[in-house]
């Protein structure tokens, strides 16, 4: 699959690559990450392989990432018509500032001026919410939100880091104001982090909302580089963002994966990447990279296809523990459904149910 098989992402007409390209890491302000000269270079090799979906926010690397783009593709308007641009809001750049960062009408209208100038664009494609806000009511966010579509500073909307119940709520308000609807959710989703699978993704199935995972190789755990007896040692340079990782369940996890990619006769961070594209209900899967050859590496993951078998053994070995109800509703076949065969499902009969007419009161 080349970056130019586009998908539509959500029930919306925005056609984006299979893999958005991540800019976390673009310039060095927070001590690591790509030079403005290697972050362009990223940029060109993901674009002249046609990919056209870039993801930043207002904070990445201070507000530089936003401007490298903007710096290299905003203002080159016949580059900039080909792109989709994603950037979000809620993060404070203004320490002390109340008003500075989160989802009221004030800050979201501010961040997103202040976006739309280093971006050096008049319009963002997509624009996020970072992050719930619990302190500003979803009405006016997402009234804030439809009034910056309708003055076309923003085509589009989603939702990040946000409760399956907040989701649904703020889509249902916005279908029946007539507001612009949120068209995907930008979540962490990986081998090491499936806990999505219980409210979010079934919320994004139902709502019609494309799901587009970050850290999908858990902040480079599922590359493999990291040794289990070395964990106590170990020194990346993202620090925390890696370590706190680490534990012998994630481990554990990480050798089958290796497992699995010496079968499929591919890399451990390729599978993990092709694992989380076949999900349900995913879209466009964020990658990061740091070097051409990093990017290069999880662009091979577009042409691994795990075989159904493969793909079984990973989720076995990384099935997650979910809240409830989830539990609780996939085992209530029998007292539910008692035998019956619904959507090619067939539920076992339930032994405390009458077994025949004489049985019933």
């Amino acid at each position: 699959m080349p970056l130019t098989d586009y998908v539509s992402l959500g029930r919306s007409g925005l056609r984006v690559s299979p893999f958005c390209l991540g800019t976390m890491t673009f310039g060095e302000d927070w001590g690591w990450g790509s030079s403005v000269e290697n972050s362009q270079k990223i940029i060109d090799r993901y674009t002249d392989l046609g990919g056209n979906f870039l993801d930043t926010a207002n904070a990445y690397t201070k507000g530089h990432s936003e401007k490298i783009i903007g710096d290299h593709i905003g203002r080159n308007n016949a580059r900039r018509e080909r792109m989709v641009i994603a950037t979000k809001f809620f993060s404070n750049m203004y320490k002390g500032d109340p008003n500075a960062g989160g989802a009221s009408r004030k800050s979201l209208t501010a961040a997103c001026e202040h976006s739309l100038r280093r971006l050096q664009t008049d319009y963002i494609d997509l624009y996020w919410l970072h992050c719930w806000d619990r302190f500003t009511p979803i009405e006016e966010t997402m009234r804030a939100l439809d009034d910056l579509v309708a003055a076309g500073k923003v085509r589009y909307v989603g939702f990040s880091d946000t409760p399956a119940w907040k989701v649904a709520q703020a889509q249902t308000i916005a279908v029946l104001r007539g507001w612009s609807p949120l068209i995907a959710l930008q979540l962490e989703y990986s081998l090491l982090e499936r806990t999505i699978e219980g409210e979010l993704v079934p919320a994004a199935l139902e709502l019609g909302l494309g799901v587009t995972p970050w850290s999908p190789l858990k902040s480079g755990l599922l590359t493999g580089k990291y040794k289990r007896e070395e964990a106590a040692t170990a020194t990346p340079g993202r620090g925390a963002f890696v370590t706190r990782a680490f534990s012998d369940e994630a481990f554990r996890v990480v050798d089958v994966l290796k497992t699995v990619a010496s079968e499929a006769g591919t890399t451990p961070a390729s599978a993990a990447l092709s694992w989380v594209q076949q999900r349900p209900g995913v879209a466009s899967t964020i990658i990061g990279a740091r070097t051409l050859e990093q990017l290069d590496a999880n662009l091979g993951a577009l042409e691994v296809r795990l075989t159904s078998g493969q793909i079984k053994t990973l989720d076995d070995a990384s099935k997650p523990k979910l809240n409830f109800p989830y539990d609780f509703v996939y085992n209530a076949g029998a007292f539910g459904y008692n035998g019956s065969t619904i959507d090619g499902v067939t539920a076992p009969a339930s032994p405390l149910a009458p077994q025949n007419d004489q049985e019933r009161y």
